[in-house]
């Protein structure tokens, strides 16, 4: 079913409040210090049925310039406005303020009502109409139905219920992003039932026994009653104005300005980026980080305005701009919102939150600016693929893209489906559904391989590259996931040999050049000369005073060559010599059954220094069994 909220428009004691108690019986001045001064400060809200079917909510804003933010409050989440304007006053200075903050938070349908005609005569109307014509010209409301009505007298109400019948079922439901979303504009408690918070539901659904967080407070708490339209229920969804109880809430936890989500759906921001409209008329230029206030929901925030592409903003410009907030703001993608100066305190502009999360670019950068562009008028496939080269190699997820693009879930899969298949975007995680940029992938391939270039320049003799080293030079100590998958692509394409824990290019050969070519022939040459009796590696290292890094590259060029076998440590054995020693031992062993350490030293001849480990190489290389003291045969042949 449709969900449609009026809101009231207009300037101070023109007879919105009036009017709607007209319409609904329901008094929305609820505070005393409203029905002495005859204003309305707070919120107020109705609801009207209509005759076609349709349940209207109705929000009754504050007309007062001094309260004038409760009416940002207020208009937030209006499908349909009722621009009020008396007729023996005319239009004044809020009717035009309200005006404007309607047309920045993106209402497009409403209609005019010149209330108290009781007050006037038929000639003065007619001029009244005229100039409310005028007045309409270029705005939203131009050519809307402009009724009168005498809420005193009863006059033109059947009139104003048969337009807004009209209007209500001309609005087309809007597909929102499914995220619940719910921001408190009022809290109150009630005695039996404990805190109560109200709102326009912005987007998705909650039902009875949920837990929800209240942000940016980070407060959570069980629904223990929902009411739309005066009426419990056990759902609420978007487009309805809602009422809900709290199990354990307390009243000082929770205010106007904080909004209701379900957990891990929604992170406070801290800077969003922003098309933004300053409107004309102003004498002051807006510089670089002007102070301003952001009108965003139901929450007004300091902020410091960052203009992309210049460094002052005239009146009457439209520009892309990043604002730096003083508190968190739980917004989307989508969102609309008021700038009003910082002091003295009047509205100045509005626009459209185009990236709720940005990430920090410099100023007048044309790809920068060029994004911008995309993310306020490209289609929905460039607007993700925009967001997909924000995040770089960490990649976005689906449910991030929905905070910051505002497209359905649904629209979003198609469109990443389509970008996977054409390999415009890797996937990267199929549970969570992470892409990555294709661009920025592509770059890390290269950058892959050009580390591995660069390590075997550095490290010609060493096989390749540990794979954590790889890792951490990359700068992707925290992904393993797209390093593996890099990995394996450049494996695929034949680019690189993973061997065990190293990886190398595949052109990679171990070349000694000439002068450790002839150390590797002098050091395989004291091996194969020394016999069962070789030298310590630390003993190698001493003959070599001075060339540590050397030795050890060709001792491991020869360790990978098998020239040499590692028994230990420390100790190092020409292969031949070893495998001599392997069937002399097998033939030792198989004539004499088993073998303990004095019986190795008689076949051997050699110290305890050699002989223990030399007996627990061949345990490990799987030649004998030690059982006690003593060493058989694992397999006899």
């Amino acid at each position: 079913m449709k969900h449609i909220i009026l809101g009231t428009a207009g300037h101070v004691d023109h007879g919105k409040t009036s009017l709607i108690k007209s319409l609904t019986g329901v008094d929305t001045d609820r505070l005393k210090e409203e029905k002495e001064r005859g204003i309305t400060i707070e919120l107020g809200f109705a609801s009207l049925a209509l005759p076609g079917g349709l349940q209207l909510g109705i929000v009754d804003v504050p007309g007062h310039e001094r309260f004038i933010r409760n009416m940002v409050s207020g208009a937030s989440g209006i499908d349909l406005v009722m621009m009020v304007i008396a007729a023996d006053e005319g239009v004044m200075p809020q009717t035009k303020e309200h005006l404007q903050i309607c047309s920045f938070l993106g209402i497009k349908k409403g209609l005019v009502v010149i209330s108290k005609t009781d007050m006037v005569d038929a000639d003065w109307l007619e001029l009244v109409k005229e100039d409310v014509g005028n007045f309409l010209v270029g705005s939203f409301l131009e050519g809307a139905p402009i009724i009168s009505v005498s809420a005193m007298r009863g006059e033109g109400l059947d009139d104003l219920i048969r337009s807004l019948d009209v209007l209500s079922r001309e609005i087309e439901e809007e597909v929102d992003a499914g995220i619940f979303r719910l921001p408190v504009d009022r809290v109150f408690t009630m005695k039996g039932f404990g805190t109560v918070i109200t709102g326009t539901l912005m987007s998705g659904a909650i039902e009875l026994g949920e837990t929800v967080d209240i942000l940016p407070s980070g407060v959570s708490s069980k629904i223990r009653g929902i009411q739309v339209h005066n009426a419990s229920v056990e759902r609420a969804e978007a487009g309805q104005r809602t009422a809900i109880n709290f199990q354990g809430l307390e009243r000082e936890s929770v205010g106007r300005g904080d909004v209701v989500v379900r957990p891990g759906t929604l992170i406070p921001s801290r800077a969003v980026e922003v098309y933004f409209e300053y409107l004309p008329g102003f004498d002051w230029k807006l510089k670089n980080r002007a102070q301003v206030r952001f009108h965003y929901g139901t929450g007004e925030i300091i902020a410091r305005l960052i203009p992309m592409d210049r460094d002052e903003v005239k009146s009457g410009e439209k520009i892309f701009a990043r604002l730096v907030l003083d508190e968190p703001a739980m917004v989307m993608a989508g969102d609309r919102f008021v700038i009003r100066s910082y002091s003295p305190v009047t509205t100045i502009g509005g626009g459209l939150i185009l990236d709720p999360h940005p990430p920090k670019h410099k100023r007048f950068k044309a790809d920068v600016l060029e994004a911008f562009s995309v993310l306020l008028n490209g289609d929905g496939a460039a607007k993700v693929g925009v967001m997909i080269g924000r995040t770089g190699l960490t990649g976005i997820t689906l449910h991030e893209l929905i905070v910051r693009t505002g497209m359905p879930r649904n629209l979003l899969r198609r469109i990443l489906d389509r970008l996977f298949s054409d390999r415009e975007a890797i996937l990267l995680d199929k549970e969570e559904v992470r892409a990555v940029s294709q661009t920025a992938y592509g770059a890390l391939l290269n950058h892959f391989l050009e580390e591995l270039e660069q390590y075997h320049r550095k490290n010609p003799l060493r096989e390749g590259l540990p794979r954590e080293e790889l890792r951490m030079s990359l700068g992707l100590g925290g992904n393993l996931k797209i390093f593996t998958m890099a990995m394996k692509d450049l494996e695929k394409q034949g680019k690189i040999v993973i061997d065990r824990e190293n990886v190398r290019l595949a052109t990679h050969r171990v070349d000694l050049g000439m002068g450790l070519e002839e150390m590797r022939r002098e050091i395989e040459t004291l091996y194969q000369k020394t016999g069962l009796t070789p030298p310590t590696v630390r003993e190698i290292l001493e003959k070599f005073s001075g060339e540590k890094a050397k030795v050890n590259d060709v001792l491991s060029v020869l360790l990978k060559a098998g020239t040499l076998v590692r028994i230990s440590e420390d100790l190092y054995y020409y292969k031949d010599v070893i495998a001599r020693l392997r069937e002399e031992y097998k033939k030792f062993l198989l004539t004499q059954g088993q073998v303990n350490p004095s019986g190795f030293k008689d076949l051997t001849g050699l110290s305890r220094k050699f002989i223990i480990p030399l007996m627990e190489y061949f345990d490990l290389s799987k030649l004998t069994i030690r059982s006690g003291d003593v060493r058989i045969l694992r397999e006899k042949e």
